[in-house]
This record gives structure tokens, C-alpha cells and sequence, in this order.
């Protein structure tokens, strides 16, 4: 009896496993075949992507880059033109370094001519105002008012008026007033209300300068306080302030209207305060002058006005001065 080998089972056990690690095998590479299209799609939409975000950086620095080259060329004919201007005045500066180097003697002689010339200016000043002062002491009088007082008083009307219409012929009188006084021991400024316009100087006299005047004249273009257009406080205070047996003084009284009361009661008062020696001689000498203000073309003549000239002209008379009526705005 021949006996069969049992090995033979064992063989084909191991068949169907190399059987089964094959099928595995294939599944698994059919499994990655399938999945390495979508992979690749993947990465290349992902490249697609960051190609497009390049090119649109690259296209936004494209354009910067024509605007940064316009502007240097803007900026490099700018300084083209600067280095343009700054060559022509370097030689424009040479030019005239070297007409300085050749004028320096004729420098020096124009500069002595200007200090003579400055000196003969100087003379002819001083001699222009002592033959205004001679003059003056052999005349007493310029224009008909008399110029002996060593002391002035100006008495300003300050109302609206005034300022509004009269103010710049105003300034011209009252330099044309102390003009004809080259010299006097004091000087006072009032207006019509016997407000000082300098109130450190206030019952006192204002030291006669050439630097006080100037300030006189300067601060007179911009004085503007309260007035009633009536001159009797101004003229009364300044009597009894200033007043002396020794004192030569003259009142200057500047105005348009008289807005009092009565006119009378007005020349009876200052004839009280501004009393006559045994010779007739008042304590102070009164000059006005009235403003053509009330008297303008195509207007009606104010009382006031008429009034005022009234009030001026007897006050002048009475009080040793002269009145003197303006008809006209130029200086």
C-alpha cells in the first residue's frame, strides 16, 4: 500500500496567502493611481495662485516704478535749474566783487561828500531857525496873532465832528503853531472838557523839545475822548491851573460848535477867571479858530456853528487874542 505525503495541504494554505498579499498589493496600487490626479490638481491650483499673486505684485511695482522715475526726472531738472541759477549769481557775484575792488576809492570820497553834505544840512537848519526866532522877536505878531507868550496852552475840541471832518487840517494848525514859537518855557495839551492828553503831566507844564513835540503831534492823530463841544471847562481850567504873575501865556482854542448854553453867561464867566490888570491886561492871551465843519457845501448852517463863531470871535477880542475863521479843509 503506498502512503500518500501530507504536505500537500500545507502547500496550498501557502498559495492562497501569497494569493491574498498579491490581490492587496494591486488593490493598493489601484488605489494610489486613483488618488495621484486629485494631488496634482491640488498643487497645481495652488501654483496658479501664487503665479497670480506674483504677477499682481509685479504689476503694482511696475507702477510704482513710473512714478519714481517721473518724479526723478522731475527733481533732476529742478536741480538742473538750481545749479543754473546758483553758476549765474556766482558770476554776478564776481562781477560785482570786481566793480567793488574798483569803485572802493570813489566808496570813500561819496561818503566824505555825504558827510559834508549832512553838516552844510545841519547849518543851514540852525540858520533856518534862529531867522524864524530873529524874525519872530522883531515881529510880534505872524499872521495877526501875537507870538510873545512863553507859555502855550492848547484847548482841542475833540468831538466827532471834529474828528470825522476837520482832524488832519487840525494837526497842520497846531504844527504851524508851535512853528511860530521856536522856543517857549512850557507847553500844555487839553481838550475842550479839560482832559490833559498827557495825564503824567497833569497841572504841570510839558517840557518844550524837539522829542515833545514830535510826541505832542504823534499822539494827536489817534487822541479821541469824550467832548460836549463847549471850550468852557478847557479855557477855566486852564486859567486857574496855569495862571502866574510871571508867566506869559497864550490859550489856543480849536473848534467847529458851541453846544452851551448861553453865550453871554460864557464871556461873563471867563471875564471873571481870566480877570484885567490896572493896565487892561488880561492874566492870559485867548486866539481861537473855527472850523469850517458846520459851514460844508449844501448843508444848512447849524446853530451851533454861528454860535461858536460868535462865541470865538468876542472871547479873541475880550481876551487880548485874535480870531481867526477858516473857510477851507486844505492845510
Amino acid at each position: 500500500m503506498i502512503r500518500r505525503r501530507e504536505h500537500e495541504q500545507i502547500s496550498l494554505s501557502f498559495l492562497d496567502c501569497i494569493s491574498c498579499g498579491l490581490g492587496a498589493i494591486i488593490l493598493l496600487l489601484i488605489l494610489a493611481k486613483t488618488a495621484e490626479p486629485m494631488v496634482m490638481e491640488q498643487v497645481r491650483e495652488n501654483k496658479m495662485g501664487l503665479v497670480a499673486d506674483l504677477q499682481e505684485q509685479l504689476a503694482e511695482m511696475r507702477g510704482e516704478t513710473v512714478v519714481y522715475n517721473r518724479d526723478l526726472t522731475t527733481r533732476t531738472e529742478q536741480l538742473s535749474e538750481i545749479r543754473d541759477r546758483i553758476a549765474r549769481m556766482m558770476q554776478m557775484l564776481s562781477i560785482l566783487r570786481s566793480e567793488f575792488d574798483d569803485s572802493s576809492n570813489e566808496n570813500a570820497a561819496i561818503e566824505s561828500m555825504e558827510t559834508q553834505l549832512k553838516q552844510a544840512r545841519q547849518e543851514l537848519n540852525e540858520a533856518q531857525r534862529t531867522q524864524r526866532y530873529v524874525r519872530a522877536l522883531e515881529d510880534t505878531t505872524v499872521g495877526g496873532i501875537p507870538v510873545d507868550s512863553e507859555y502855550i496852552i492848547f484847548i482841542i475840541d475833540t468831538s466827532g465832528s471834529m474828528q470825522a471832518v476837520a482832524w488832519d487840517l487840525l494837526l497842520a494848525k497846531v504844527e504851524e503853531t508851535l512853528e511860530v514859537y521856536p522856543e517857549v518855557k512850557g507847553i500844555q495839551v487839553m481838550n475842550d472838557m479839560g482832559q490833559y492828553m498827557f495825564p503824567r503831566y497833569a497841572s504841570r507844564w510839558i517840557p518844550d523839545t524837539p522829542a515833545r513835540r514830535n510826541a505832542i503831534i504823534t499822539r494827536l492823530r489817534t487822541w479821541n475822548v469824550f467832548s460836549n463841544s463847549s471850550p468852557v471847562e478847557g479855557i477855566t481850567r486852564a486859567i486857574r491851573t496855569f495862571w502866574a504873575a510871571d508867566r506869559k501865556i497864550s490859550l489856543y482854542v480849536f473848534g467847529d460848535d458851541f453846544q452851551g448854553g448861553s453865550v453871554q453867561r460864557v464871556v461873563e464867566t471867563v471875564d471873571r477867571i481870566n480877570r484885567a490888570d490896572d493896565e487892561g491886561n488880561r492874566r492870559v492871551r485867548i486866539h481861537t479858530v473855527g472850523f469850517p465843519v458846520q459851514f460844508l457845501v449844501g448843508r444848512n448852517v447849524p446853530a451851533s456853528g454861528l454860535r461858536y463863531a460868535s462865541l470865538m470871535r468876542i472871547l479873541a477880542e475880550r481876551n487880548g487874542g485874535t480870531f481867526i475863521g477858516l473857510n477851507t479843509f486844505k492845510p
